[in-house]
């Protein structure tokens, strides 16, 4: 395998164990319909299957509508040139595609099967993918050798009337050329004028060039070199694909390309450019560095003799990163959803161009997020959008969209853009997006977060995961010997560099003793007794290290059951004066956010209870930028029927009503009626129904069954649950939480030291 950078945070372990926990491998298909009744069965299938097949052998194009086709697309691949490692057979490409094909359904909401073809005969391929065309919207190649790439996508676009698009070629021309077209901006230069240089003439090098050529590059003007030096008329032993960008030239060498040149860009090796070369180039040089791993010439490099320069590699360590994943989800999204022929020249420049203005507008949180909390401006440094912007989605698909619609590629009319760019955005989980913009809070003033479990594999990942995406410095509570072998099984150095700490320092041990005797002496306890209970309990040693300031926030929980952790935190933890502890769990699916509660401490709350709890959700829910709109759940409907295990929840409404709170809120009602718009019709007076956003439930059990079933079985994510109320930032993790959801909640206890007060 390819030697991994600094920037790759997992073991080789880490990776293998994540491919074959739980199913193997990384995608699984579901239905889309129900399939709970024999009538379904029935519809789904025998006899009711027979209804669609007949209307599309009367009309093919009839398959987009009854059949998954329209958003399906084939990843297929020989192996022939698998990322950087090479040919390595169609099997050995299967997690590679089985990836594609993750990042197709995540980024744009598109389903996709990964096809391995085990042939390196072109006309074998060509007929493979041919025959089972039909089953698909659109074909996306992948790491298949040069020319056999070429000759492969050209002779599917003259036969197939479906989108065929070789990403390694076409996705890094987009990008580069929207990344072209605003380093051009920045520096005032025209595509017209100036002189580019290419150094590579494999796949992506001549797609680059094509798309260039297309948005305004003179032929005369771009010069492209091979291993073997410039590509001219004349020259020898070149195949006919480099051909075509031979040009009449005395230039032999890539060091005399360089000279005077306003553009270089690299798909090559590493180290191929020297500073000498770039001094040579002309005024304000635009440089896209973009060999992997490593550049062909250093950033820091360029730099030292060219402060005038625009820079682009393709790492995610440096400005600029031209990543295709900005690229080929949403093209075919755009591409699906009008049912194209094809993806021609008019809706790469369209993709091109709709990357490149993005890049210019005022960024949200989510790419704040990605930058460390710095807000990145239009300019030398920010010429290529985020790949977390959640605008993408929006944009590029209806940029596309609209080019297949005016250049005839598209068989389906979008008669409103404004409308179906709303519904783009709809498609996606927000989760991302929500846990992108705490972060990107937490990482402008960075905490230290305890992870008390230090010894536990999830905890000990989510604790270095912590510190490695700059959102803090972890904390591990645990035996040192322990912890480093534990660091040993995931994979690395027992050496690692992590803050440790446990009852045998002294000097801390003597300080948290004295504050919690302090708290507790009055409650029967003798300071023996709170000497053993820090010495021996997690809880109570990071709860006294934030009390004495050294540190902010602690996540905890996930080896010992929920209720145990929350018995401990009350005792040696206060509530926020004038608020309940509770759970509240976030719901989020596609479209939309839910804040649920109680789901953890409570099991009966009274009336009073469940107005405290209402009032401290509109809190949070405000603090993560949701109007809040609050409903009071029950297994009845304003009265209907009637019941005293209801009367609580009325009760809680009336007295509500008589506070004037600044939140809508309504109830009883059952959770159908709240988040339904069907209901708003029977129920017009209602502000509440098909419109609420926290759910407070009338018992713990109520909630707990709801939230866990919704996690299993609902189709979106839980965030938390999150306990608030408490007199710290401290966050539960549930009994074997996963080491994404310790993560988050430390992340956000991070969050909630900084935007809560909990001095009062």
């Amino acid at each position: 395998m390819p030697k991994k950078t600094d920037l790759d945070h997992y073991t080789d372990k880490e990776a293998l164990d994540f491919h074959i926990k739980g199913k193997s491998g990384k995608i699984e298909i579901g239905s889309s319909k129900p399939l709970t009744t024999k009538r379904d069965l029935s519809l789904a299938y025998s006899p009711g299957v027979a209804a669609p097949v007949k209307e599309i052998a009367k009309n093919p194009d009839l398959a987009y509508d009854y059949t998954s086709k329209g958003n399906l697309v084939a990843v297929i691949s020989n192996g022939s040139a698998i990322l950087g490692l090479g040919n390595l057979g169609s099997l050995a490409s299967k997690p590679v595609m089985e990836g594609k094909s993750v990042l197709f359904k995540r980024f744009a909401d598109i389903d996709s099967i990964d096809i391995e073809i085990d042939n390196n005969d072109t006309n074998s391929i060509i007929e493979t993918i041919k025959n089972i065309s039909g089953t698909f919207g659109g074909i996306n190649l992948e790491d298949i050798a040069a020319p056999d790439c070429f000759i492969i996508e050209q002779k599917l676009k003259e036969i197939l009337d479906i989108p065929v698009f070789h990403d390694d070629q076409h996705g890094t021309a987009i990008i580069t050329t929207a990344a072209l077209i605003n380093a051009l901006d920045i520096s005032n230069k025209k595509f017209s004028d100036v002189k580019v240089v290419i150094n590579g003439a494999g796949a992506s090098a001549q797609a680059c060039a094509k798309l260039f050529e297309s948005s305004g590059i003179k032929n005369n003007n771009l010069i492209m070199c091979d291993s073997k030096g410039v590509i001219y008329k004349g020259r020898k032993n070149i195949d006919q694909f480099k051909s075509t960008f031979a040009i009449d030239t005395k230039l032999r060498t890539l060091d005399e390309a360089m000279k005077g040149a306003d553009v270089f860009l690299g798909l090559s090796a590493k180290d191929v450019v020297n500073k000498e070369m770039i001094k040579s180039m002309a005024k304000n040089p635009i440089i896209f560095a973009c060999a992997n791993p490593d550049p062909e010439i250093k950033p820091e490099l360029i730099q030292e003799v060219r402060d005038d320069a625009i820079i682009a590699t393709g790492r995610s360590d440096y400005p600029n990163q031209v990543n295709n994943l900005i690229g080929f989800p949403y093209i075919f999204r755009g591409a699906l959803d009008v049912r194209a022929k094809a993806i021609n020249e008019e809706m790469k420049v369209a993709a091109a161009n709709a990357i490149a203005l993005l890049a210019r507008e005022n960024v949200p949180d989510e790419v704040v997020a990605a930058y460390g909390g710095d807000r990145p401006r239009y300019g030398k440094n920010y010429i290529i959008p985020s790949t977390f912007d959640p605008r993408l989605i929006s944009v590029i698909p209806a940029a596309v969209a609209e080019a297949a619609m005016k250049s005839g590629a598209a068989r389906k009319k979008i008669d409103d853009i404004e409308l179906y760019k709303d519904q783009l955005a709809n498609r996606l989980d927000p989760s991302m997006s929500i846990m992108q913009g705490i972060n990107a809070k937490v990482r402008k003033n960075p905490k230290r977060v305890i992870f008390a479990e230090g010894e536990d594999e999830n905890m000990l990942k989510a604790a270095i995961e912590f510190g490695r995406n700059k959102l803090g410095i972890p904390i591990l509570i645990g035996a040192e010997n322990r912890v480093r072998e534990q660091l040993k099984k995931i994979g690395l150095d027992e050496n690692y560099k992590i803050e440790i700490v446990n009852s045998t320092d002294k000097e801390k041990r003597d300080k948290y003793v004295k504050h919690l005797y302090k708290k507790l002496q009055r409650e029967g306890q003798l300071e023996r007794d709170v000497d053993r209970l820090v010495r021996n309990d997690r809880i109570a040693w990071g709860s006294s290290m934030i009390a004495c300031k050294d540190a902010d926030a602690m996540v905890t929980g996930n080896i010992r059951h929920y209720a145990a952790s929350i018995e401990k935190l009350k005792k040696v933890v206060d509530a926020r004066p004038g608020e309940e502890i509770f759970g509240m769990t976030m719901i989020v699916s596609k479209g939309k956010t839910i804040l649920v509660a109680d789901t953890n401490v409570t099991e009966l709350p009274s009336s009073e209870r469940l107005i405290k709890i209402s009032k401290s959700c509109v809190r949070i829910a405000r603090l993560f930028g949701f109007e809040p709109k609050v409903a009071f759940l029950s297994h009845s409907t304003f009265g209907k029927p009637l019941s005293r295990n209801t009367r609580h929840v009325r009760d809680a409404i009336e007295k509500l009503k008589k506070e004037k709170v600044g939140f809508d809120f309504d109830g009883e009602m059952q959770p159908d009626v709240a988040l339904n718009p069907i209901y708003q019709d029977i129920y017009p007076f209602s502000k509440i129904v098909g419109n609420a956003n926290i759910l407070i439930m009338p018992a713990l059990h109520s909630a707990a069954i709801s939230t866990k079933l919704m996690k299993v079985f609902g189709g979106g994510k839980n965030i938390g649950p999150l306990l608030i109320g408490l007199g710290q930032p401290i966050e539960v993790a549930p009994l074997r939480a996963s080491t994404s959801e310790i993560l988050n909640l430390a992340s956000i206890a991070a969050y909630s030291s900084d935007v809560i007060d909990y001095s009062i």
